[in-house]
């Protein structure tokens, strides 16, 4: 990358690991973009969906705090910021959300959502100041390994319960995994 702008200038990479400035061809780079399209859009949806809220507003929030984010690192950082499953069970405690329509007290799943906005943007700036050794001190790789395998174990049983109907849906997961 050149220090003369804001935003990288890429050099063109065709075989191995590709560098943060490197790019891939164009091909690659939009069956990429297809994929992650795919990967990213049901959870933009569907989590809006669970908690009452409007998907619409949903994907239009993220495609603005996407554009802010590239912004802020100068597109040195490719990343897509959209909804969050982890507020799910937040909002719909806080809300009394039954499942169905609108969310009546979206004020107060909104108001939530914000002050952890706030509290995050104060912790980044912290990172910014004082650096990423004291969360690699208070959070060590054993505690974000723990972490990460035991929501993995704790979904396995809902996988296990939502296998297919007939033995040629099972085979079907099979084959197409």
């Amino acid at each position: 990358m050149t220090d003369d702008t804001y935003f990288p200038k890429w050099r063109l990479k065709t075989h191995g690991v590709i560098a943060p400035d490197e790019r891939m061809p164009a091909p690659q780079t939009l069956a990429m973009g297809l994929q992650h399209v795919v990967a990213m859009f049901g959870s933009t949806v569907f989590a809006p969906l669970l908690m009452g809220f409007s998907p619409n507003i949903a994907i239009l929030m993220s495609g603005v705090g996407t554009l802010i984010f590239f912004l802020v690192v100068g597109g040195r950082v490719p990343s897509y910021l959209g909804s969050s499953f982890s507020f799910i069970g937040v909002v719909i405690a806080a809300t009394g959300y039954a499942g169905s329509g609108a969310n009546a007290n979206i004020g107060v799943a909104l108001g939530g959502i914000v002050a952890c906005g706030v509290v995050y943007a104060l912790i980044g700036l912290v990172v910014m100041g004082v650096g990423v050794r004291w969360i690699e001190r208070l959070m060590p790789p054993v505690v974000t390994g723990s972490v990460v395998a035991v929501i993995g174990l704790n979904l396995a049983p809902i996988a296990i319960k939502s296998h297919g109907a007939t033995s040629f849906d099972d085979w079907m997961a099979v084959v197409t995994f």
